[in-house]
């Protein structure tokens, strides 16, 4: 993780990430905890999320909590939010990360697989928000920070399911950054370029895709996840605190 600004509005503070176990979302509970906030994260993957415990220790950084979740399952992630709550505090900080982007044809979409998308890629988002919602009420307000991508906005092909979630979540952050303002509530969304995660670099990088990239983007190099955390850094903070009802692109200029 490379250095970068200290947000003071952070230290403390109570941060629900969702899909932190690995890639970007790993590395936005790696910063957040080097912000000293109090983190809280789930994910589906339990080896890697609890050597990410393991890894932010060994720093000397604010330990986080690992909940294992399967994010499908709505009543589950209630319950991790209300443990959160319990052990930690009221939530403040939502980011709203977790999602996968496996690849499928149209033709071989069916209509159990296309709900299963939409639960994995969508759904939960706007019932994290809704659960973290009074919490962040109550503590007189909060930052909601949704991860969608540019895969919908440059018409991205291969995989109709995900794209289509992903864009609806623009339409989710302006929905509710409308309804939960008056709580002082701002919500915002991040769309990702092509970020170069390990799962990225193992199953989508060929060297014609690497050539497309650097030929599209205007930032002639691979994008990393510590580069979006500090995005989300800043949109959780104070210092973002003119800023809601946004859909801020992160791609190197790809768009």
């Amino acid at each position: 993780m490379t250095a970068g600004a200290i947000y003071p509005s952070l230290k403390d503070r109570v941060v629900f990430i969702t899909g932190g176990g690995s890639g970007i979302g790993a590395s936005i509970v790696e910063h957040f905890c080097a912000q000293g906030s109090k983190v809280a994260f789930v994910d589906i993957a339990d080896e890697p999320s609890r050597e990410l415990v393991r890894s932010i220790q060994a720093k000397g950084d604010p330990a986080p909590v690992f909940i294992p979740c399967d994010l499908k399952d709505i009543e589950a992630l209630r319950s991790a939010i209300q443990r959160t709550v319990d052990d930690l505090g009221p939530i403040t900080v939502l980011v709203n990360n977790a999602a996968h982007d496996e690849r499928h044809s149209f033709e071989s979409v069916t209509p159990d697989y296309w709900d299963e998308r939409m639960a994995t890629n969508l759904r939960h988002q706007f019932f994290a928000a809704q659960a973290v919602y009074p919490h962040m009420k109550g503590a007189g307000g909060g930052a909601i920070v949704n991860m969608g991508s540019v895969s919908w906005v440059i018409g991205q092909g291969g995989m109709p399911a995900y794209t289509t979630a992903k864009s609806a979540i623009a339409g989710l952050t302006r929905s509710l950054a409308r309804d939960f303002g008056e709580a002082n509530i701002r919500v915002n969304c991040v769309l990702p370029g092509w970020i170069m995660t390990e799962r990225q670099k193992t199953k989508w990088l060929t060297p014609e895709g690497e050539e497309e990239l650097l030929r599209r983007q205007c930032v002639k190099r691979q994008l990393q996840p510590a580069e979006l955390a500090r995005v989300v850094l800043f949109f959780a903070s104070d210092d973002s605190s003119a800023c809601t009802n946004q859909n801020y692109i992160a791609d190197g200029g790809w768009v």
